[in-house]
């Protein structure tokens, strides 16, 4: 008996996925306890509109994606950060830093997390960052620490 998923079921599949169960497994365990729905015409075209509509926000989240990251190549962050003596930064740059800077400058919302550091800055300088911003989308930017 063909059944689609309302919940994961271990050993059978993932929600929303189409599968074929044994009648009596499908009958007596999936269905009284609504982890499954018999796939008749209306419910198949319920799961395949679903599956358009995640489908079509995946593709728009991507193309957001690739604006975004077409709009940080070639940008240059400048941030301004009192120094000691010996030139080291009283404080160090992070990633949450680089964030604001970008929003504030140029508009552009970023994630903390997503901004890829090797280690926070502490010296005056150019440094190369990139951004994940999807699952295969990297943004890539210049951040230019000065007095």
């Amino acid at each position: 008996m063909k059944v689609i998923l309302l919940t994961n079921v271990k050993g059978l599949g993932k929600k929303d996925e189409m599968v074929e169960a044994s009648d009596g497994y499908a009958r007596n365990y999936l269905i009284p306890k609504k982890l499954a729905i018999i796939a008749d015409n209306k419910a198949q075209n319920e799961l395949k509109g679903k599956e358009s509509a995640r489908q079509f926000k995946i593709d728009e989240e991507k193309k957001a994606a690739r604006e975004t990251a077409s709009r940080l190549e070639g940008t240059v962050v400048k941030i301004r950060a009192a120094s000691g003596a010996d030139g080291r930064l009283y404080g160090a740059i992070t990633a949450k830093d680089i964030a604001e800077a970008l929003e504030k400058n140029f508009g552009i919302a970023v994630d903390k997390r997503k901004i890829e550091l090797a280690d926070n800055i502490k010296n005056y300088g150019t440094y190369s960052v990139s951004v994940k911003i999807y699952t295969d989308i990297v943004g890539k930017f210049t951040v230019v620490v000065h007095e």
